[in-house]
């Protein structure tokens, strides 16, 4: 039996964190050599995005780690006590620290990969005017009219631009094309359209 179709029917087919049963993918806890039933657990796309710090944090979500901390695969502790850790800003994840137990061993395991950042340090996210995620690649709408510097170009509202580019260490930008021309726009002028 495969490892993934092992750790499907340990979780009975949800993820081990949040009970979800909707797109399941197994989850390597790093860091790892070979990958066990012991280090190996069964996530969904919701869990998995918010680990990988690719959506925000969602502190409501994250209440089921006062069940799931009290598991006994090893991988599933770490990744409680990890997720704890980034949630130390939140009274009653800071009460379920105070009581998990994790031996030396995976304690050690759990602050190797961090996980003692709180989610102040996180990746800061471009928003769109009305607090929409955006991400490369998506297709935006100009909610005001605008006049490019340097050129003669004016970007009507309503514009539609594809395949934007995130500009990095700069939330407050993306990169679009309009009329052939690439552009710096500020976030706050666009909405995310789909």
């Amino acid at each position: 039996m495969k490892l993934e179709e092992q750790l499907l029917e340990r979780s009975e087919n949800k993820c081990e964190l949040c009970q979800s049963g909707e797109s399941l993918k197994l989850y390597e806890v790093p860091p790892q050599s070979t990958s066990t039933e012991d280090n190996c657990i069964i996530i969904c796309d919701k869990c998995l995005a918010q680990i990988e710090k690719r959506e925000e944090l969602d502190s409501k979500h994250w209440s089921c780690l006062t069940g799931s901390m009290w598991s006994e695969v090893p991988g599933v502790q770490v990744v409680s006590w990890r997720m704890l850790n980034r949630l130390s800003n939140e009274s009653w994840a800071m009460d379920n620290l105070d009581m998990m137990y994790l031996d030396e061993e995976r304690l050690a395991w759990a602050k190797a990969a961090g996980g003692l950042d709180n989610d102040t340090d996180t990746v800061e996210l471009h928003k769109d005017s009305i607090g929409g995620i955006l991400q490369t690649g998506d297709t935006v709408v100009l909610t005001k009219t605008l006049d490019v510097k340097g050129s003669q170009l004016s970007a009507k509202l309503g514009t539609v631009v594809k395949n934007i580019r995130l500009v990095e260490n700069n939330t407050d930008q993306i990169e679009g094309k309009i009329e052939g021309q690439v552009i710096v726009i500020l976030t706050k002028y666009v909405r995310k359209q789909g």
